[in-house]
């Protein structure tokens, strides 16, 4: 079969372009911006690659269009798909027909930690020789790829709340059928297609409805939203995960930075983490990620061994420099509570250092100002924050800037590279913060480091 990918160069559709080659079928894609590192990683697997978006890409006649969520109707290679009569499928409804069926689905939902901690999974999984099949938002480095078909009945997927396409408007993660589900968290995001926090509570409790009674789900016990939800109606027994409180999962902190921790499950102690990870929110991925492995077999001891050699994920907390005593980090959080936990993390690992936050607000909900009242409160924890404002931004981010928690707002990268010249020091810790290339920021600093 001959598939065509709208969209193929997001983290998402790459990865399931790079699953339909390895099944067999010829591929081809388009996408606005096709640039390395995802263009060259599909170019590489034998993807014909076609920039923009134009109805003559579809001249050499697919079996089937799979088109990206990012699409709308007006993208002239859409209109021609509808006009021509083409075949066409969503990406979530594509994997769930053609990769998931028949699969023992182990799925990670929430609005934060979900990449971090199907990675997590995954490697557990490989750990032990499963070889499980996996689509993750982003790169595992133990993996150094986000896709692949597997060749187990396993296979982990982060199951991600955005809608599926332009014609199918369910979160992608009810395609997926789960047996395995753990729900991170639950707060509201995704401003641009959810108007409130019960709007993403419905279409998590859509997700909880596919799980089957002989399932798991796997969640925090301190999660209110979650627990509202799941009062919906359950019909899947439930594992609740906590950090020194009573859960059926426990953790028992032994540095407040979350690098080492106790493991036990039905107060039994399963064993001891030691890692390169900090942050409360990890020990919590972890715990989830023990959980899941366990509901297929896994001993948590073994489980455990696996997270000791795990490397993390491309962008979350990842050390890009070490240049004149300053330690520059990549990290992906676009979201305040994603901001403060990162912050919580190094904080405790670094103690008295100092912590220079750089923001760049390019998620569509903080785009839109929907976090304005909390965004400066989730800084606090550093010691002096840059957060770029760049012309198209929606609202004016002036009103964040005062004395008290020392944030700058910069209007260009050139403005923020000045701020960021002053305070090169030993024993300094550069946070840069984006879900995107940041107009090629991290490049540029580690030149003129």
């Amino acid at each position: 079969m001959h598939i065509h990918i709208l969209g193929i160069c997001g983290t998402f559709m790459g990865g399931l372009a790079l699953i339909a080659r390895e099944l067999g079928h010829t591929v081809s894609g388009s996408d606005q911006n096709v640039y390395p590192p995802m263009s060259t990683q599909l170019a590489e697997q034998g993807i014909q690659l076609m920039q923009g978006y134009k109805a003559e890409n579809l001249e050499i006649k697919p079996d089937l269009v799979v088109i990206g969520n990012a699409m709308s109707r007006g993208n002239p290679e859409v209109e021609a798909v509808l006009n021509l009569g083409l075949k066409y499928t969503s990406g979530p409804q594509w994997l769930a027909e053609y990769v998931l069926q028949g699969k023992w689905v182990l799925a990670v939902a929430g609005t934060h930690g979900k990449t971090t901690t199907s990675s997590m999974l995954a490697w557990i999984l490989e750990y032990q020789g499963f070889n499980p099949g996996f689509l993750i938002g982003g790169i595992p480095m133990n993996f150094g790829i986000s896709a692949r078909s597997g060749s187990s009945d396993f296979f982990v997927i982060e199951a991600d709340e955005y809608d599926s396409a332009f014609f199918d408007k369910r979160s992608k993660f009810v395609h997926y059928r789960p047996r395995t589900t753990v729900l991170n968290n639950l707060e509201f995001d995704h401003a641009d297609i959810f108007d409130d926090l019960d709007a993403i509570k419905r279409q998590f409790h859509h997700l909880i409805r596919t799980v089957p009674g002989e399932g798991l789900i796997i969640c925090p016990a301190a999660d209110a939203n979650i627990q509202d939800t799941l009062a919906m109606g359950c019909w899947t027994p439930v594992q609740l995960t906590a950090i020194n409180q009573d859960a059926a999962w426990q953790v028992e902190l032994l540095e407040d930075d979350g690098s080492q921790f106790v493991i036990k499950f039905n107060q039994q102690t399963q064993g001891q983490v030691v890692w390169q990870l900090t942050g409360q929110h990890n020990v919590y991925n972890a715990l989830a990620a023990i959980a899941s492995a366990r509901h297929i077999g896994i001993l948590p001891a073994d489980a455990i061994a696996a997270l000791t050699r795990f490397k993390n994920v491309k962008r979350r907390m990842e050390v890009i420099a070490e240049i004149k005593g300053v330690t520059v980090y990549d990290d992906f959080a676009h979201h305040p509570t994603a901001i403060q936990m990162t912050l919580e993390g190094l904080r405790k690992h670094v103690g008295a250092e100092k912590i220079i936050a750089v923001v760049d607000p390019r998620s569509n909900t903080m785009r839109m100002g929907v976090h304005r009242e909390v965004l400066a409160e989730s800084l606090m924890l550093a010691d002096r924050t840059l957060i770029y404002q760049p012309e198209e931004l929606d609202w004016d981010l002036t009103a964040l800037q005062t004395a008290e928690n020392n944030i700058k707002i910069c209007t260009s990268i050139d403005a923020i590279m000045h701020e960021l010249q002053q305070e090169v020091a030993p024993n300094s810790h550069f946070l840069m913060m984006s879900n995107g290339s940041f107009g090629g920021i991290y490049q540029r600093l580690q030149a003129e480091l």
